[in-house]
Parts: structure tokens; C-alpha cells; sequence
């Protein structure tokens, strides 16, 4: 009997990030003089860094890279830790791994990041694979993350899911053929995983809980 790969978004899905990317950004525009209030930044989590920074500076690819570089100078220092586990997410990766399933992190975060905040909470331990981006741009796409981690864990596409709460997390679960998951208590709306054609979309992580389970076990056969 096959087990089933789930494959989890870190930012809106495992933790709730948003204090420190939100900070992050603030300190990074600041250094070009230019102000902005949170929730505009919003868009900022999820996708990878130098995409959502292209909006401020289009076709200046120099004013990016240091955008990003002044980003990740706050984030390294303080920004990582300013983010909460969301409650019940060590309880439903336990019970996923009590039935068989294997769990791998799948993030455009920077890997090197990605481990020093589940080493952080203590959340390491559930995660078979983490698989993120890379510090130089070679790897920082859903599509590549997964790809990647699909290769290193041999994981079968067929008995896999890819669990997030974003578009570019189902895109990229579609794109490999994954099976995906969205869920409405990160940063993403129904609407948002509609359009991309979220297989099943969860409103709580109870919600999410009760359905991960039940599709592990009808993957399994």
C-alpha cells in the first residue's frame, strides 16, 4: 500500500508570517525613501521576492536585487522569528504522520530560512524533505521548488498533494500533477483559488485536518 506525499506551503499555511515579511518590506522600501502602509504590501507573501518587488521598480533589475538584499537584511535579523505557528498544525502533522503519510515543505521562502524557522518552532521533526528557494534566484519559482522536491524525495506524483494558500501554490501543484489543496485561512480568498482551480479548497485548519486525512487514505489504495 502507497503513502501519500503531502507537500505544505510554509508562509499562510504552516505559519502566520505576516508581522515579519510585512516588516521586512517596510525596511527594505524605506532605504529607497519610499512609504507605503501594510496592508498594501500584502502581496508580498507568497510569491518570490524579486517578482513582487519588480512592481515598485519595473525593468530595473539592479533596484531590485538590492531591494531584495535590504529585505533579507531585516528578515535574517529579527523579521523570520516576528511570525506565529498556526494553532493545531502540530497536532494534524502528527496525525498525518501516525497514518503513513510523509510530509515535505515546499516554499519559495529561501530554504536557509525555511529550516531556521521550523527549527525555530520546533516544527523540523514532521518534515521529511524541505525543499525552498535559493539565495542566488536559481531556484525560487513553485514550479522549480517542486520539481525539485519531487526529484529528491521520489515522492509518486499520483499519491501526492500540494497544500497552500495562494495561487502560485495550486499553479504549481497543477503544473507538476499534483492533486492541490488551498486553504482560507492564510492570505489567499476563495476567489483567488478558484480561478486557479484549487481541487478542494479548506476554511479551517479542523476543516483541512479531516480532509487531508481522508485523502490520504483514498490515496493510499
Amino acid at each position: 500500500m502507497a503513502h501519500t506525499s503531502f507537500f505544505f506551503d510554509l508562509d499562510g499555511t504552516i505559519t502566520d508570517s505576516k508581522q515579519g515579511i510585512i516588516n521586512s518590506v517596510l525596511y527594505s522600501l524605506n532605504h529607497f525613501g519610499i512609504r507605503a502602509s501594510a496592508d498594501s504590501l500584502l502581496f508580498f507573501i507568497g510569491p518570490p521576492l524579486k517578482q513582487s518587488f519588480a512592481r515598485y521598480f519595473p525593468g530595473d533589475s539592479a533596484r531590485v536585487a538590492l531591494a531584495v538584499e535590504k529585505y533579507r537584511e531585516y528578515f535574517r535579523r529579527q523579521g523570520m522569528f516576528e511570525n506565529q505557528v498556526y494553532p493545531g498544525v502540530p497536532q494534524m502533522l502528527e496525525r498525518l504522520i501516525e497514518q503513513g503519510h510523509r510530509i515535505h515543505l515546499a516554499t519559495s521562502k529561501p530554504e536557509v530560512f525555511a529550516r531556521q524557522i521550523l527549527d525555530h518552532f520546533q516544527l523540523s521533526r514532521y518534515f521529511s524533505f524541505v525543499a525552498g528557494a535559493e539565495l542566488n534566484g536559481a531556484r525560487n519559482d513553485k514550479v522549480d521548488v517542486l520539481r525539485y522536491a519531487l526529484q529528491e524525495t521520489g515522492a509518486d506524483v499520483s499519491h501526492s498533494l500540494m497544500v497552500g494558500d495562494r495561487f502560485h501554490d495550486v499553479v504549481g501543484g497543477h503544473a507538476v500533477g499534483m492533486k492541490t489543496v488551498g486553504v482560507l485561512y492564510g492570505y489567499g480568498s476563495r476567489q483567488e483559488l478558484e480561478s486557479v482551480h484549487a481541487d478542494y479548497i479548506c476554511q479551517s485548519m479542523t476543516d483541512l485536518q479531516t480532509t487531508l486525512l481522508a485523502l490520504g487514505a483514498e490515496m493510499r489504495h
